[in-house]
């Protein structure tokens, strides 16, 4: 049976011992493995390496001794629980093999959970699983966690106490973050509050963040878009310390104007051109935009466009003697004030 996406988070979590198996499959192998680590310690507990109640099987494993994934399936183990036979990395040619194991399956025996990437909609991999009434196939797909995911992650980290504040600004770094470095942000964030009773605070979610000049890019043009004068400064402060030049900051400003000029300008509305961009724009990034488009004119978009343009050319002669940085900073200043006007 096919999985629904938005089922798919409250199965791993809990997933059902009764069935017969489950295919993860995805084009980003990190959110892969993340998911069959989560649906494997919900399903056996802490313990299973140790009690020998995990059997591990590879593709190529398979494909050359196909008769290994229903000996793992059936055999019997010394202690008692339920049984997992993972099968990792999988393709076509472990089909053969799947297919006699799942017919060849009764209750007690070990539940078949299998990886792998990304499948065609033909593939006979995902067939067999979504044909299958009583094993589950579901597809991860590079959308943004929701919130509920991030909560999920801090309560597994043993974090549950992070204020309104502290959600966003961990929701929010899950949108420019892969899986796997998010999920090691929220395990260092664990170790920063280890033996600390007091909540989760944004200060703390910053300390633990990765450095990401992309994202403090973002946040700092989103802060000049939406007429925030006063968070520019420490921004830039910090973006110039991880390196940032301001050639840099002022190419990203003006191509983030110039986004938001043609969403503006777009005559089916903001919400159908964001739409149709590539990539897409979606989660934080694309409510910001929407905002933004509220604030904005074309003429004022015009105009801010020209100052941009100016300072560029100031950072870029021969002759310019003021600090670089201040001439940004000074721009994305007024380009807040602007943002402000009604």
């Amino acid at each position: 049976m096919k999985l629904a996406a938005r089922d798919a988070d409250a199965y791993f979590a809990k997933p059902d011992k009764t069935r017969t198996g489950l295919l993860i499959y995805g084009g980003d192998s990190m959110r892969v493995a993340l998911k069959r680590q989560q649906v494997i310690a919900a399903l056996l507990g802490p313990n299973a390496e140790e009690e020998m109640r995990l059997a591990r099987l590879s593709g190529a494993e398979l494909r050359r001794d196909p008769a290994q994934l229903l000996d793992a399936v059936k055999a019997v183990g010394f202690f008692p629980g339920p049984r997992v036979a993972f099968v990792e990395e999988a393709g076509e040619g472990t089909v053969p093999a799947l297919q006699s194991a799942l017919a060849d399956w009764r209750e007690g025996d070990a539940q078949i959970i299998v990886t792998a990437g990304a499948l065609r909609a033909n593939s006979k991999l995902r067939k067999l699983f979504e044909g299958h009434r009583n094993a589950y196939a579901v597809g991860l797909y590079d959308d943004p966690p929701s919130r509920a995911e991030v909560e999920r992650l801090l309560g597994a980290a043993g974090l549950r106490d992070a204020s309104g504040e502290s959600m966003d600004a961990l929701t929010e770094l899950a949108l420019t973050l892969g899986p796997g470095d998010f999920a090691q942000t929220v395990e260092k964030l664990a170790l920063y509050k280890l033996d600390d009773s007091t909540p989760v605070t944004p200060e703390d979610v910053a300390i633990c963040a990765p450095r990401s000049t992309e994202a403090a890019l973002d946040a700092l043009l989103n802060a000049a878009a939406e007429g925030q004068s006063d968070r520019i400064g420490p921004l830039i402060a910090r973006m110039e310390s991880q390196g940032a030049t301001a050639v840099s900051l002022c190419i990203g400003a003006m191509r983030h104007f110039r986004q938001l000029y043609t969403v503006m300008a777009d005559p089916d509305g903001a919400a159908s051109a964001l739409n149709r961009m590539r990539p897409p724009i979606f989660g934080a990034r694309r409510d910001h935009l929407m905002k933004q488009t509220k604030l904005w004119s074309p003429e004022r978009l015009e105009s801010a466009l020209g100052e941009l343009t100016n300072t560029d050319l100031h950072l870029r002669s021969a002759g310019q003697t003021a600090p670089a940085m201040a001439l940004v900073s000074r721009t994305l200043i007024r380009l807040a004030a602007m943002a402000r006007r009604r």
